[in-house]
């Protein structure tokens, strides 16, 4: 896959939050409409509207790690492990790479010290979901 991640700051210098930004640029490989996509992760933009909570960009490539490997099966789901290894796999990878995962740590909030900005974190979203997209998620 080439990289989406330009298309991402696009989409964030439109107004969408750093999770529209980063879900809504692969909204393509999901069955959920744009429309619905910008609805659902609009909430987890900010840090969960905060900034004390999981940086939006971040969230925005674990609500796509869902929707792309869940069986949808409401009767037996049986693919919560695994989406709960891939989402961790980002997680961890994103905090090694800048320090924390928590909005208000990545801005500095308390401390004066930004870790990483807004584009970068997506930027950062975006190579990890593309990566876990070309090992585990492309069907």
């Amino acid at each position: 896959m080439e990289s989406r991640k330009h298309l991402a700051i696009e989409k964030h210098n439109l107004g969408y939050n750093c999770a529209q930004s980063v879900a809504l640029t692969y909204e393509d490989l999901t069955d959920i409409s744009p429309e619905h996509l910008f609805k659902l992760t609009e909430g987890f933009g900010l840090g969960g509207g905060n900034m004390q909570g999981t940086c939006g960009a971040v969230s925005g490539a674990i609500a796509l790690t869902g929707l792309l490997n869940s069986c949808g099966d409401l009767e037996h789901p049986s693919t919560k492990a695994q989406t709960y290894a891939m989402t961790r796999e980002i997680l961890d990878k994103f905090k090694e790479q800048n320090g924390s995962v928590l909005c208000h740590e990545l801005k500095g909030a308390g401390t004066g010290k930004v870790l990483r900005s807004c584009p970068d974190c997506i930027m950062d979203a975006c190579e990890l979901f593309e990566s876990l997209y070309e090992a585990k998620l492309k069907k």
